[in-house]
């Protein structure tokens, strides 16, 4: 189903589908935020989704999390934890995969649930070091970049990506965007416990069985990632998300 545009360049579609007490601002970094991990906010199939596009503190996401319903795993010799409509459709979909001899398994610790903690210790990592770097090139002073690490994580976001846009690029590589290398504190679909990292991302049979029960890739730069959305893959276009395919991975993320 197609929707005609609407504000932010959102379309009407999706626009229907997003939670009716989730605010929406009118800042360009948090359009893109939302372009870039907004799938999560049309997750259904028992799923809660976040109540804000930018929890800015941990004191938010801790309020989010302990209204959640929670379901824990052993998976892969790591405790995880996901909203328990989402625990159980990976448990089916682990289920189904050890049926024909595959595997679905955790990247690592964090590969479910992070704090908020975790994901300002990921942007630091990022733009710590981008900031060293392009001082040493006369891009910044040191005067920029102190003042930008005297920021809360909530406040350096906007900054961080209106320095992108000169080509100041925060990404691990330092060659592209930091949104492309890691989500921004208090935007991880991570914090919502409705994404999980999987370690056998690039087997077609198993994006198979992860789609039959409701988990999809939805952030292109970021393959091992799945978000359980929580309905079949034909739905998808009516929740106002739209397909793209990339180097044979598909992707959905909102039509914007």
């Amino acid at each position: 189903m197609e929707g005609t545009s609407n504000r932010n360049g959102l379309s009407n579609t999706f626009l229907e589908n997003l939670p009716s007490a989730l605010g929406i601002g009118d800042s360009d970094a948090e359009n893109l935020l939302l372009r870039e991990y907004g799938a999560v906010f049309v997750a259904r199939g028992g799923a809660v989704p976040p109540d804000r596009v930018v929890f800015v503190n941990a004191k938010e996401v801790e309020r989010f999390q302990t209204e959640l319903k929670i379901g824990e795993e052993n998976i892969g010799g790591f405790r995880l934890e996901l909203q328990a409509p989402a625990m159980d459709a990976l448990r089916r979909a682990i289920a189904e995969a050890e049926s024909q001899k595959l595997s679905i398994t955790p990247r690592g610790r964090d590969s479910a649930r992070r704090s908020y903690d975790e994901t300002i210790e990921l942007w630091a990592s990022r733009v710590d070091p981008a900031l060293t770097h392009w001082v040493e090139q006369g891009r910044l002073t040191n005067n920029q970049a102190e003042a930008i690490k005297s920021l809360s994580p909530f406040e350096q976001v906007p900054e961080v990506l209106q320095l992108e846009q000169q080509g100041i690029w925060f990404a691990k590589d330092l060659s592209k965007s930091i949104i492309y290398s890691v989500a921004p504190p208090g935007t991880s679909q991570h914090l919502s416990l409705l994404a999980f990292d999987v370690a056998e991302f690039d087997d077609p049979l198993i994006r198979e069985i992860l789609a039959r029960e409701g988990w999809f890739q939805t952030v292109v730069s970021d393959l091992p990632h799945f978000t359980y959305l929580g309905v079949h893959e034909a739905k998808l276009p009516q929740l106002g998300l739209k397909r793209s395919v990339s180097a044979g991975f598909t992707f959905w993320a909102p039509d914007m």
